[in-house]
């Protein structure tokens, strides 16, 4: 049996000769750009980050400490403006399903412009609309059809009553009704004279008023159908003064929106329903103005025409970096807010705020493993982005059937973007062993070593780190 020899005191301790240094302080060195000792791990993050194809995101292997976080965002910032800027992503109404509010994706930095846009043409709108109304000519046109209207109704009852005289009778108008009496000599007769008269008199009459409360009940039922019509072309008149107000105001939007079908598609959605909603707009000037000029406060029903601009600020670019230290189910895909109204809660597409996901799209989404797992249904709503390769706002309150307010389907939106994953190794191989999507979600595994070997280079790599560190958190005097 072999015996243990004992280990000699001068082997516990291993001592760094000071004259392998060339240097007198650390303030003499370059800070550390590179993870010290991963350039296997480093490579790995590197061909992950630089494909493009679908699956191939990145799970960070390794123990807290290795300097992955911080080498991946150093290489994400001074990657990323490089990269094309993602386009804008906007909600509008969806006048014809309320409840799937439609997006529309706009060059970058459009987005915020069109929002102004609209909320331009809605104001002047809200001028325009009442000011054509109270116009000479509106008035003047819609009193010639009222005019033309009641000549045809008087026409049509006095010819009737023309006919009535003719055979003795008077058609007289009470505040019941229509009415047929008897007359001599053009006067109204009183029933004491009329019971006076001979029997084939009283016969005849009796007959010529039966034929006349015919044709009377007819001419009463053309009346609504003359109403009808006269309502009908007062909207058309409406529908014609209100287009020279909003014709031109919108087509100048379409024109500058000419090479985005989806904003012109949605600016003559408005057109139309502006013109099924006019009495929204017609409103005097002075209950639409606020003391200074400045219009009143929005009303809902004008609500719907404003934009919700979800992604894209105008501001920054290159391809977005976002870590999402929080990454629960909302903070991930988006919610959809409620407000009490009258003692109940409603929404609309206003509403809609953005995930991480949302503001990540197009670029990086960075999130902790442990953090995302432990949070319910957040790891099954990044899955399913992922491999749908779009985004769905559903509501989790109505998934699990826990609320009964109404809420929103928005239409869902493309997803593009590289997720990346820290985590230990434990869940790592969790994950490959209990959820089958995940090998062919996370494609790139780059495994931070929790040793590296000593000798002179890294010695002098470990100096640096020393300097790197005393820098950043600036411990030097």
């Amino acid at each position: 049996m072999t015996k243990i020899r004992p280990l000699e005191p001068e082997k516990l301790l291993r001592r760094c000769d000071p004259a392998c240094f060339g240097f007198e302080t650390t303030t003499q060195l370059e800070d550390v750009k590179e993870v010290l000792g991963q350039e296997r791990a480093v490579e790995a993050v590197r061909f992950g980050i630089g494909i493009r194809c679908e699956g191939y995101n990145l799970y960070l292997l390794g123990p807290t400490g290795t300097g992955k976080k911080a080498f991946v965002r150093r290489l994400l910032e001074s990657r990323a403006p490089g990269e094309p800027r993602p386009d804008d992503w906007c909600y509008v109404h969806n006048f014809e399903q309320p409840h799937r509010p439609q997006a529309l994706r706009l060059p970058p930095g459009r987005g915020a412009k069109l929002k102004a846009d609209v909320q331009q043409l809605v104001e002047e709108l809200r001028s325009a609309i009442p000011a054509v109304f109270e116009s000479d000519e509106y008035r003047a046109r819609a009193e010639q059809i009222d005019a033309e209207f009641s000549e045809r109704q008087e026409k049509a009852f006095g010819e009737l009553g023309q006919e009535a005289a003719g055979h003795g009778v008077a058609l007289l108008h009470t505040p019941s009704g229509f009415s047929f009496a008897p007359t001599r000599d053009g006067e109204v007769i009183s029933p004491d004279e009329y019971a006076k008269l001979p029997e084939e008199e009283r016969a005849r009459i009796v007959k010529v008023v039966a034929e006349l409360e015919e044709k009377l009940q007819k001419l009463i039922r053309q009346v609504p159908r003359w109403r009808k019509e006269r309502r009908e072309r007062v909207r058309r008149l409406n529908r014609e003064m209100t287009m020279l107000a909003v014709g031109h105001l919108i087509d100048e939007q379409k024109e500058e929106y000419a090479p985005l079908q989806g904003v012109c598609d949605y600016l003559d959605a408005v057109r139309e329903d502006v013109l099924d909603n006019i009495d929204e707009f017609r409103k005097t000037a002075d209950a639409q103005a606020a003391p200074g000029g400045a219009l009143a406060e929005e009303p809902p029903s004008v609500r719907r025409y404003r934009v919700n601009l979800l992604v894209g600020d105008g501001a920054g670019s290159g391809a977005p970096v976002v870590f999402e230290d929080n990454p629960t189910y909302n903070n991930l895909v988006g919610r959809v807010e409620h407000v009490s109204q009258y003692g109940a809660l409603v929404t609309d597409f206003t509403l809609i705020k953005a995930g991480a996901l949302h503001r990540a799209n197009g670029g990086y989404l960075l999130l902790d493993a442990y953090k995302l797992l432990t949070q319910p249904f957040a790891w099954d709503a990044l899955t399913r982005a992922l491999k749908s390769r779009e985004l769905r706002m559903d509501s989790l309150g109505q998934m699990l059937s826990l609320v009964s307010t109404v809420s929103l389907e928005p239409e869902p939106i493309p997803l593009d973007l590289k997720v990346i994953l820290f985590g230990e190794r434990l869940w790592y191989y969790l994950l490959h062993a209990y959820d089958p999507e995940f090998g062919e979600l996370f494609k790139v595994a780059a495994d931070f070593e929790e040793d590296i070997d000593r000798s002179a280079d890294s010695h002098q790599l470990y100096a640096r780190l020393i300097a790197t560190l005393a820098q950043r958190e600036k411990l030097l005097p």
